[in-house]
């Protein structure tokens, strides 16, 4: 590797903390034979209450200047004004516009609806539906509440722009959209921008649908991979959906992306879409599927070949391990977390000792 890249680990609680663990060992130099620099910052809730959440602050800072981030899932209070969500803070504080989160399916588990093929989820990461003010006027049954919403035309195109090129390098069709019929002025914005994206690459297949539509067409979906850019909240519903019609969240990771100008990754936040599972915390049962490929993703945006190919590595070996039966309970084996990662391990590092050996052939 031309220069070790830097990665920003953020800690989590509970069960999101011991499955980081577990991706971390996956990215140990003995597994994917070169180093990365790991700069650690805690983020459990214990941490964020005892700094005012300065800690989260100073990762994002960090993220920034290092360009990668691989967070654990967090716990966030329900308490009004206790420390709230970090990851509105990270959001926020890198400039993410873009979550990316593909359903793909997993050996072994039955899909909904006969889904097979990836389908990838392009949610704008931040304004519409969050955030947005709220108010209440009027008493009794003449109350009456308001909400104001915004996006912004930058992150539409950042949404559609991406969209586009993930479809190019999945082979995949640009599907679903806005529902721009009923709201052509603020839903509208984001529809002219995946028309323009379309003209931009004539060469991916393009079909927009309204919102309800692309719910019930993907429980009809015929099998071709799909990318669907959406709003933030409709992507946060779409995001649950889709994974979920592969019958388990476990084979997918989640992806925050902020962009420099030209709508390249400038920073990049891996995780998994899961919580902190309480119930399973200390058990060593807990599924690292998607931590494991979450870590897997953030290589492919080092933009260097050795860990291109640790990342296929590790994607392969993933699916394999529960093709094969090693499975957590989740998805109906009897292997311990642990165990499924020592797996993964092994796969890793077997794949990329025969393709070193194989080179040049």
């Amino acid at each position: 590797m031309a220069e070790k890249k830097t990665v920003v680990v953020m800690k989590g609680d509970q069960t999101g903390q011991e499955l980081l663990e577990e991706a971390l060992r996956v990215l140990h130099p003995d597994v994917i034979r070169f180093e990365i620099d790991f700069k650690p910052f805690d983020l459990s809730l214990e941490n964020r209450r005892k700094t005012k959440n300065q800690v989260v602050y100073e990762a994002a800072k960090a993220m920034k200047e290092a360009g990668f981030g691989l967070k654990a899932a967090t716990i966030t209070p329900e308490e009004k004004g206790d420390v709230g969500s970090p990851n509105a803070i990270l959001r926020r504080e890198i400039d993410g516009k873009v979550i990316v989160r593909t359903g793909r399916r997993i050996p072994g588990v039955r899909p909904v609806a006969g889904t097979y093929a990836p389908i990838s989820v392009i949610r704008m990461a931040v304004g519409d539906a969050y955030g947005a003010e709220e108010w209440r006027e009027g008493e009794g049954v003449e109350e009456v509440a308001f909400r104001t919403e915004r996006i912004d035309r930058k992150t539409c195109r950042a949404v559609a722009e991406f969209a586009f090129r993930h479809a190019k390098r999945m082979n995949a069709k640009v599907f679903g959209g806005p529902k721009f019929t009923v709201s052509p002025v603020y839903e509208g914005m984001l529809k002219e921008e995946m028309d323009a994206a379309s003209k931009r690459y004539p060469e991916v297949p393009y079909e927009p649908q309204l919102i309800d539509a692309t719910y019930a067409l993907l429980l009809n979906s015929s099998g071709e991979p799909m990318v669907i850019p959406a709003l933030n909240r409709d992507g946060d519903c779409l995001s649950d959906l889709v994974l979920q019609l592969f019958g388990s969240i476990a084979g997918a990771e989640s992806i925050l992306l902020s962009f420099d100008e030209d709508f390249n990754p400038q920073v990049v936040m891996a995780e998994a879409p899961h919580g902190t599972a309480p119930t399973l915390f200390g058990k060593n049962i807990a599924n690292p599927m998607a931590m494991i490929l979450a870590a897997a993703s953030l290589l492919t945006y080092f933009n260097d070949p050795q860990a291109s190919a640790a990342s296929r590595a590790i994607y392969e070996s993933t699916i394999e391990a529960v093709r094969e039966g090693t499975r957590t309970a989740d998805l109906g084996g009897s292997a311990t977390t642990t165990e499924f990662t020592d797996e993964v391990i092994r796969k890793v590092q077997t794949k990329l000792e025969v393709w070193t050996t194989l080179q040049g052939y």
